[in-house]
């Protein structure tokens, strides 16, 4: 009777552990916490802090209540494949990841393969940011889903917008030396050779990623070039640095990028006293009008002291909510068959959908500029007394490019 006893005992706590887990759905955001990256990666915490807050409010995910475990990769590709192993052993299900195409194109391999050795186990990567277009084509993959634009597609929505201005006649472009940067010069010349022949490439310099303290060498090269124009993808203190190196050295000239509202970005702008010269495409800004954009921009300003970088993350995690719901389950692989060809009310207004073909996240793009506002009820960035103003809009359907994805499905 007392070993009966005993072994009941010694059962129940491994009995209780499973039920107590899936009280929370966790998902593990393995992004920078430390190094150059830090401030962006920080950023994106609080957002996804934010969300959890919000889904949890409303319930949680079928009753599960929303938990981000934060893990700091770094940026580096082999510490993200410790932190994703870390998630796995510790029984995560879902992971996300945005800065670092490099980052992200491990951490898809890795987790194909994850699934592949380990059905019933399965494991879902959410890619909030890493734009490199290789990730939804060549190197597509089931469990792998993308929520922002790819390069590609936010070059011809900068380059469309690019090919009206008469002003645009030399261009130099500087990009962080991987894989994103590397697609963003391709793309450019490309797309640019495409729409404006009459237009001079007259500088193409790539430097590496978050290494770079003084970027003075760089603007002097832009400046002797006699460029009136910039492309760069440049992210994080990369693309800040940059911007106060101009300033200092008195560079007037336009800048289109993908990044500039990042951390630092706003004040390097005001600092440059380039009004409304400075130009970013997204999937929106708060001063888009959309009513969703505003009330999240308001409450993130409270609670953080930051603007909404990443519009993305909010149509990611209440997609997740919706395909849930759709499958009546918070297990991965339901979840994953649910969120193909999924339609959303996007944050900043319009239709988005996450096309089954290869998992790419299509919306409406936006161009705006950064400057001095004319309406004192705008959002101004980081204190400065400017903000961003949208130029153009490219709706849904005009962002579809082709893909070469040859997905296998499980």
């Amino acid at each position: 009777m007392r070993k009966l006893v005993l072994a009941a005992a010694l059962t129940l706590p491994m009995l209780a552990a499973p039920a107590l887990a899936q009280d929370t759905l966790k998902i593990g955001y393995i992004d920078p916490l430390s190094g150059g990256g830090a401030s962006v990666g920080e950023i994106g915490l609080k957002t996804f802090q934010l969300l959890a807050d919000e889904v949890n409010a409303k319930g949680g995910i079928q009753g599960q209540k929303l938990e981000i475990v934060p893990l700091d990769n770094k940026t580096n590709p082999q510490e993200s494949l410790i932190q994703l192993q870390k998630a796995i052993d510790s029984g995560i299900r879902y992971v996300t990841q945005g800065n670092g195409s490099a980052v992200a194109a491990a951490l898809s391999d890795a987790v194909a393969k994850h699934n592949s050795r380990n059905p019933g186990k399965e494991v879902l990567f959410f890619n909030y940011a890493a734009v490199d277009p290789i990730l939804t084509n060549e190197k597509c993959n089931y469990w792998h889903f993308r929520w922002d634009a790819n390069s590609d597609i936010k070059m011809q929505a900068l380059t469309s917008y690019m090919k009206d201005k008469k002003d645009i006649k030399k261009v130099y472009l500087i990009n962080q030396d991987y894989s994103f940067g590397q697609s963003v010069r391709t793309q450019a010349r490309k797309m640019l050779g495409e729409k404006r022949s009459d237009v001079e490439i007259v500088g193409d310099e790539l430097h590496p990623l978050l290494k770079i303290t003084d970027f003075a060498p760089y603007i002097a090269k832009i400046k002797a070039s006699g460029a009136d124009t910039v492309i760069t993808g440049n992210w994080g203190q990369d693309f800040a640095l940059l911007l106060k190196a101009a300033a200092d050295a008195g560079l007037k000239v336009n800048w289109f990028t993908y990044y500039a509202g990042g951390t630092g970005g706003p004040t390097a702008i005001k600092q440059t006293g380039l009004d409304h010269q400075v130009f970013q495409v997204s999937e929106g800004v708060a001063n888009g009008g959309a009513p969703g954009a505003i009330e999240v921009e308001k409450v993130l300003r409270a609670k953080y002291d930051i603007s909404n970088f990443y519009p993305r993350a909010f149509n990611q995690i209440r997609m997740l909510v919706a395909a849930a719901d759709k499958a009546k389950s918070t297990d991965p692989v339901k979840v994953a068959a649910a969120l193909e060809g999924l339609e959303f009310d996007v944050l900043n207004g319009g239709k988005g959908f996450m096309r089954k073909d290869d998992h790419q996240f299509f919306q409406p793009i936006y161009i705006s500029s950064f400057g001095s506002l004319a309406d004192k009820s705008m959002f101004d960035d980081e204190h400065t007394g400017w903000g961003w103003k949208v130029e153009a809009k490219v709706d849904t359907p005009d962002t579809m490019v082709d893909t070469t994805c040859k997905m296998k499905r499980p």
